[in-house]
């Protein structure tokens, strides 16, 4: 009986311990990249700057299916060409935005852009800006 005593005793301890934890909050700007649909493959979440082009590396150059920005309020938009590049393309060179609301988010083969994207920039929201979502 006091070995349970105490083991719950260390339980209670440990518990409280980690409710009394302060809960981290996420930084602005991350982004999984993934090889494959639905965050499969080679995968890579990393954090980047607002308003700062990126070009992909070299795993997903043109083979990026998943690119899912986090749910915080930014938008990013992937690009045909790389960062400083001149986009020459007569119908643009960006399908629109991808936030965490984005449909194909986890699936860019969905719409064909996981063979085409180079690079990409991501913004933070303002209330008066235009978000598509397909």
């Amino acid at each position: 009986m006091e070995a349970f005593l105490l083991v719950a005793a260390i339980v209670s301890a440990c518990l409280s311990f980690v409710a009394a934890s302060p809960i981290e909050k996420r930084e602005l700007g991350g982004v999984l990249i993934c090889n494959g649909a639905n965050a499969t493959g080679h995968c890579t979440h990393d954090v980047y700057a607002m308003d700062t082009c990126y070009n992909m590396t070299v795993e997903f150059i043109h083979n990026a299916a998943t690119f899912a920005p986090d749910g915080e309020n930014f938008y990013c938009f992937p690009y045909l060409y790389p960062c400083g590049g001149l986009c020459t393309s007569p119908t643009g060179c960006t399908f629109g935005s991808v936030d965490f609301n984005y449909t194909n988010k986890y699936n860019l083969s969905a719409i064909g852009w996981d063979k085409y994207i180079e690079s990409f920039e991501c913004h933070i929201r303002q209330p008066t800006d235009q978000i598509s979502s397909y």
